[in-house]
């Protein structure tokens, strides 16, 4: 098992990486369990794949399990969901010293941490991430949130776990298109300052796909440490370090707004086509070389993740998708700064950026994807 400690003043805690986690999940949490009854929140598919496992661990241990088994998918992530969340915590009578555990993917994580964070002004909560892209993202840093019409994730708080759970062993039944969807946020850190990891993203990804067991927890460790350390160098993302993990997300927040927050495209193949056209728009711009940029869509697109706009069915023009970047988050005196890359593992926060610029270059996209 890998132990990444994650520094953050004042409330520091460790991400453990390896198999067999669930089974072990009370002697895990030894000392954060401290009533017999224990929330967890957590979605259908989550359930019905890792219930049991949990619910045997937590009764083997004199514990019993509350269970709220959500819808899976984005629309979760919703007010609706969190004040129905809320007040079954509340009924629960969840106290401040007490720990909620999250069992699922990011939508569980996110909506979950934000439960925690504003339950009587933040009480505790456990990550037990079951998806690849929550294991090596969103179940570290404590960034949490739901969306609303307006946008994805424009409403939630910072609100750190107290632990994260990393099973490797609940990869093995991950659906191949999640598992590819997480994918892009490990290839991801080789992309923002780690030309090393990209090269081993490229000469490893298949077999790590595949399940090779070694590789999948050197990619899970691997990623949670860069991430890890990015986090405790700026927590609240004010000095713009943090920002760098954001690679990808403004295109592809923009990508999953056009189509609904739905199935149609996954968060994870959004970041990963959202890369891609950073790539070619910084390639665009004269910043790196357009070989560079096809490389990155070549690997996107061996491993079978989106590497074009073909296939999304979309009905609009860049001006379309440039509406929807308007309600980002990073947009700061009406002006929103991009994630460009210099090279591969040299990527920046860019506050020049035109959007009309931005416009003319999805449509010329959008055109690659006619011709």
């Amino acid at each position: 098992m890998a132990v990444i400690p994650v520094d953050i003043a004042g409330r520091p805690y460790e991400v453990r990486v390896g198999a067999g986690l669930l089974a072990e999940l009370v002697p895990q949490c030894r000392g954060r369990l401290r009533k017999r009854g224990v929330p967890i929140i957590t979605d259908a598919n989550v359930h019905a794949a890792w219930g049991d496992m949990v619910e045997t661990s937590l009764r083997d241990n004199g514990h019993e399990p509350h269970w709220r088994i959500l819808p899976p998918g984005e629309q979760s992530k919703s007010w609706e969901e969190l004040a129905a969340t809320v007040n079954w915590l509340l009924a629960l009578e969840v106290e401040r010293g007490d720990h909620v555990i999250a069992l699922g993917g990011g939508v569980i994580g996110d909506l979950t941490g934000f439960c925690a964070a504003v339950l009587k002004r933040g009480c505790k909560f456990i990550q037990v991430p079951t998806s690849l892209l929550a294991q090596v993202d969103s179940s570290v840093g404590g960034k949490t949130a739901i969306n609303t019409p307006a946008g994805k994730n424009l409403v939630g708080a910072f609100h750190q776990p107290s632990l994260v759970l990393a099973d490797l062993s609940v990869l093995e039944t991950l659906p191949e298109r999640e598992l590819l969807a997480g994918y892009a946020e490990v290839v991801k850190y080789g992309l923002i300052d780690d030309a090393d990891f990209f090269a081993w993203c490229d000469g490893n990804a298949a077999r790590m796909l595949a399940g090779d067991s070694t590789l999948r927890e050197y990619a899970v460790a691997h990623s949670v440490t860069m991430k890890a350390r990015i986090v405790a160098e700026d927590e609240f993302e004010t000095t713009g370090r943090r920002a760098l993990l954001n690679l990808g997300h403004t295109f592809g927040h923009a990508l999953e707004a056009e189509t609904g927050f739905s199935a149609r495209l996954l968060h994870g193949e959004a970041v990963a086509l959202g890369m891609v056209l950073a790539a070619r728009y910084s390639a665009h711009r004269g910043l790196m070389p357009r070989a560079s940029a096809e490389h990155v869509a070549q690997h996107i697109g061996e491993v079978g993740l989106p590497a074009n706009l073909a296939g999304l069915g979309l009905d609009c023009d860049g001006a379309g998708l440039v509406r929807h970047m308007l309600h980002d988050k990073k947009m700061d005196a009406g002006t929103l700064p991009f994630l460009l890359m210099k090279g591969i593992g040299h990527t920046y926060l860019a506050k020049d950026v035109s959007l009309e610029d931005v416009a003319a270059f999805l449509d010329e996209e959008l055109a690659r994807v006619a011709a």
